[in-house]
């Protein structure tokens, strides 16, 4: 099918890492239950939200801290300590997005290292950029956008070498999709062993709450104290705090998710590599094409099937991982793409 300039109306959304499927049903009834109080206000700190995640981690509540997405409370974090011109934020590149924007809005400078040829975080390079005037160090965990891990050992060893005063914000937001990968290191028996870490997780990914926006972050109590002075009064609506508290008590239907979203993941891994794309191993809710020099064609070709995806000008594709109509259409859509 060749290309034209007027693509099909997009119909599936695999471009943004969302989950396909909407929220449960558990979830989707407690907010209808709760849609006539939203003419209140909610708490002012969402101090009762702040204790269902602290009893449902196994943490103290001072431990706990909430903001407007996970991106909410990292720039909370960066706003409590970038305090002077020439403080620094040090993370790899590529990554998330909001990294370099969250980063500018807080008055860092920002160091970005670059990821190794295999698409995963340099942490010897990483290690390398620390200064005196480095602050915050931000991994990502699986990272985002290629999906490539960090393991217990490396984690450790590169934690134990920073500067007491550095913090880390460890990025899990997609650290649910990664129950089959062995190695991977937890933020919160990271925090636990001394490490001076913020463990920052989201509701938006698995979960599949993000339009309504809500994360979280673990860390020791003075950090927490540090960043919820950073804390926007009234930011955390009741619906969120309503379908956080019923997420919570669904995890057996949650994981019935995760466990479909990762056998997806696997068959779309495979069924593009038979193809000949270079695809690397994926542990989250998506996978990256590293494929710098045809990831403009796999991206048009897509289009013309209505499905979004993430492209990468000249470096690659982010392809979320959809229902299995839609990542039917994105393998046919891969094979005339490597058909030319």
């Amino acid at each position: 099918m060749p290309h034209t300039t007027e693509t099909a109306t997009p119909l599936h959304r695999l471009a943004l890492n969302e989950t396909p499927y909407p929220p449960l049903p558990e979830v989707r009834k407690a907010l209808a239950d709760s849609v006539a109080e939203i003419n209140r206000y909610p708490q002012f700190y969402a101090d009762d939200l702040m204790e269902a995640i602290a009893a449902w981690r196994g943490v103290t509540v001072d431990s706990v801290m909430v903001g407007s997405g996970s991106v909410g409370v990292a720039l909370q974090t960066l706003q409590a300590y970038i305090q002077e011109p020439g403080d620094q934020v040090l993370y790899a590149w590529r990554a998330f997005d909001a990294y370099p924007i969250i980063a500018d809005m807080a008055g860092a400078e920002r160091v970005e290292v670059p990821l190794t040829p295999d698409g995963e975080q340099d942490l010897p390079g990483m290690r390398a950029a620390v200064t005196d005037r480095t602050r915050v160090v931000i991994l990502c965990n699986p990272h985002n956008p290629t999906g490539t891990v960090i393991g217990r050992r490396a984690l450790d060893d590169f934690l134990t070498s920073l500067p007491p005063d550095v913090l880390v914000i460890l990025d899990e937001a997609y650290t649910e999709f990664a129950r089959d990968a062995d190695d991977l290191p937890q933020g919160l028996d990271l925090l636990r062993a001394g490490h001076h870490v913020l463990s920052l997780r989201t509701f938006s990914k698995a979960y599949g709450l993000a339009g309504l926006r809500i994360g979280y972050g673990l860390a020791a109590p003075e950090v927490v104290k540090r960043v919820r002075a950073m804390s926007v009064p009234y930011s955390i609506s009741e619906l969120a705090h309503t379908a956080v508290v019923a997420s919570i008590g669904a995890e057996a239907d949650l994981d019935r998710r995760i466990t479909e979203i990762s056998t997806e993941r696997a068959r779309v891994q495979a069924g593009l590599r038979a193809q000949g794309w270079r695809v690397l191993e994926s542990r989250a809710n998506f996978v990256w094409l590293d494929e710098p020099e045809r990831a403009a064609s796999f991206h048009a070709a897509c289009a013309d099937r209505g499905v979004q995806v993430r492209l990468y000008p000249d470096e690659g594709i982010r392809l979320t991982i959809g229902t299995a109509g839609s990542n039917d259409l994105v393998l046919a859509a891969a094979r005339q793409a490597a058909a030319g």
